[in-house]
């Protein structure tokens, strides 16, 4: 489990096809790194990852084809900022919201504008996760814990303070760039049981 709080933007070093899947090679930059292990969860642009090997400065995971598929990963390219995230402990603050990792749908930056310091961001989503999104409701994007300022049939918008922006990989996302969505897992659960007979 995760909260949606950034701890660090790391960077894709490399991809290496395996097996027919992949192997991600993830620099670190300042996520506090020392007391890494093998087989720890982090959260790569909000996709759940294990680590598989490390060192001071990286780490490398595999993806499976079902996460290259369903997420952003299989088509970012070498360099790409990335936000990370350590799985929480139970004893850490919950700062954002409740995250899993497990990535619901991949959406698209629409636009940005200036909202006087914050910026206002709006994002495309597939049109079934609509009815988990609600005004004032969490989402993550990117692994991002975020307040949903307005929800439409197939768009939402939320509020990036500049914290937020300079801490994150959104400092260079740009209106066109495909993101990982994760609805909340409340408004996910209550769908299972509202349709289960």
């Amino acid at each position: 489990m995760f909260t949606g709080i950034i701890e660090a933007v790391g960077r894709l070093d490399a991809r290496e096809q395996r097996g027919g899947d992949a192997r991600l090679r993830i620099a670190v930059g300042a996520l506090p790194f020392a007391d890494a292990r093998l087989g720890e969860s982090i959260a790569v642009n909000g996709v759940c990852l294990t680590v598989v090997a490390f060192d001071a400065g990286h780490f490398e995971a595999d993806a499976s084809n079902e996460t290259l598929a369903l997420t952003t990963l299989g088509g970012l390219a070498p360099g790409t900022p990335l936000n990370l995230e350590r799985a929480m402990r139970p004893t850490d603050r919950l700062g954002g919201h409740l995250v899993s990792g497990h990535v619901d749908g991949v959406g698209r930056v629409l636009d940005v504008r200036e909202d006087a310091r914050a910026q206002r961001w709006r994002f495309a989503m597939p049109p079934a996760l609509a009815k988990y999104v609600a005004q004032k409701g969490s989402i993550c994007v990117d692994g991002v814990s975020l307040t949903v300022n307005a929800a439409g049939a197939d768009d939402f918008e939320v509020a990036l303070v500049p914290h937020t922006v300079a801490n994150t990989a959104f400092a260079v996302a740009r209106t066109g760039d495909a993101v990982n969505l994760e609805v909340d897992l409340v408004a996910r659960y209550l769908e299972r049981l509202r349709t289960t007979p």
